[in-house]
């Protein structure tokens, strides 16, 4: 009999089964990655990028302190909310995650609208006893 026309065997149906579980384990890994990478990237580093350039725009004053703040609450908002779905305590599409983000949605169009309208504030680029030069000094081996 040549070997094309064999029946199949015991061992070749075992096979297609181990085959079958293969791929659903690895479909089931496939899934929980893209849960946790919408997860993480939507919200943890969300999160994480709106503390620090809120942080960053509070400490030196380059737009009205209401706004950085409302960055710092809303980062801190969603960071936290990021950590109670990874513990289970919420779906991450649901009314309480939709309410945490609301604070980093109205710090980022506030964000953008101020420096849109108005830019940077001008005397946050100079030291208050610099008499209008400005705090940046050039690198020795540039002069």
């Amino acid at each position: 009999m040549p070997a094309s026309s064999k029946p199949p065997s015991s061992s070749s149906a075992s096979s297609a089964v181990s085959d079958t579980a293969s791929l659903v384990t690895a479909g089931k890994a496939l899934v929980a990655v893209h849960d946790w990478t919408f997860l993480l990237g939507p919200n943890v580093i969300l999160g994480a990028n709106s503390l620090i350039l809120a942080w960053l725009m509070y400490r030196a004053r380059l737009v009205p302190r209401f706004i950085a703040v409302l960055g710092l609450v809303g980062g801190a908002l969603i960071c936290t909310s990021a950590t109670a779905v990874m513990f289970g305590l919420y779906e991450q599409i649901s009314v309480a995650g939709s309410v945490a983000a609301i604070p980093v949605f109205a710090w980022e169009v506030s964000l953008a609208v101020r420096l849109i309208a108005k830019g940077f504030e001008p005397a946050a680029h100079l030291d208050r006893h610099s008499e209008g030069r400005s705090r940046v000094t050039p690198h020795p081996a540039a002069g």
